[in-house]
């Protein structure tokens, strides 16, 4: 079994493959890493979420039981992967490694430590796969990049074998890193989103489709496979059209969060490329 680390090839010598792993969590991430782990060969025993709704619903899909309460959940599994709201993991820590601390643990976080488990139970890490999820759409493991970190080699050597079972991207990423991997997928994928809503709503106010704006998007999301993003830039503020980004503030007149939000990219876009 191979994956990549830091840009070397790795095969593990761990058999991630052959563990028996509960699924603390039922969302979106938890949802397609426990159905893509599975396919692979995985054993996953069980589920848990604090609603039935969601604990159920995953749970039927992998053909396992589920778990509503911490106290129901196994305590002889393998690794327990925590999938849950950053919040509410903390509070539930104390709960879900209890009776269980022999085990390995890791969660799914971008933005938080590893350090949350330390003096908590002796064996830990993150598996952190960087990609945005939603239950509705098939995610494809293969394209998707794994951020590892652990307490330990022994640990590190299972959670490569695990994440490499699912993708050839695999990397180590400490946790301060991996603040900025999040940051910096919010501005690449959560923001980039907000803007295809906010066009969405300036087409929908001249009744235009959104959809004639899906070519040029899918351009522009190839030409950074291609070319740094700064170099891939166009549009009136990289040219230092000040007629036409007038003409755009007028036109947003009545949108005056729209248009502050119009007015700092375009300055941010400038200063960046010093026009």
């Amino acid at each position: 079994m191979k994956s990549i680390c830091n840009g070397k090839r790795y095969i593990s010598t761990n058999m991630a493959d052959s563990k028996k792993i509960v699924l603390i969590g039922a969302g979106n991430v938890a949802t397609h890493l426990g159905l893509s782990l599975q396919q692979k060969g995985c054993e996953v025993v069980q589920v848990y979420s604090r609603t039935s709704e969601s604990a159920s619903l995953l749970a039927d899909m992998l053909g396992v039981p589920y778990a509503t309460s911490l106290a129901e959940v196994v305590c002889d599994a393998d690794i327990y992967i925590v999938a849950l709201k950053d919040a509410v993991f903390q509070e539930l820590l104390p709960v879900i490694i209890k009776g269980r601390e022999k085990a390995l643990f890791v969660h799914t976080a971008g933005s938080l430590p590893m350090s949350l488990w330390e003096g908590a139970v002796s064996r830990y890490g993150v598996l952190y796969p960087m990609q945005t999820f939603s239950k509705q759409r098939a995610v494809n493991f293969e394209e998707v990049s794994f951020f590892v970190e652990a307490s330990g080699v022994e640990e590190l050597d299972t959670l490569k074998g695990l994440a490499g079972l699912l993708s050839p991207r695999v990397y180590e990423a400490n946790s301060e890193q991996r603040k900025y991997l999040h940051l910096s997928a919010v501005f690449a994928c959560n923001f980039t989103n907000h803007m295809y809503a906010l066009s969405a709503h300036l087409l929908k106010r001249q009744h235009l489709p959104f959809e004639a704006m899906l070519p040029l998007i899918d351009e522009t999301s190839r030409k950074v496979h291609e070319l740094l993003p700064q170099d891939a830039q166009t549009g009136p503020a990289v040219r230092g059209d000040h007629n036409v980004m007038s003409n755009h503030l007028d036109l947003l007149c009545d949108e005056p969060e729209i248009k502050e939000l119009y007015e700092k990219i375009s300055e941010s876009i400038s200063r960046m490329n010093k026009v």
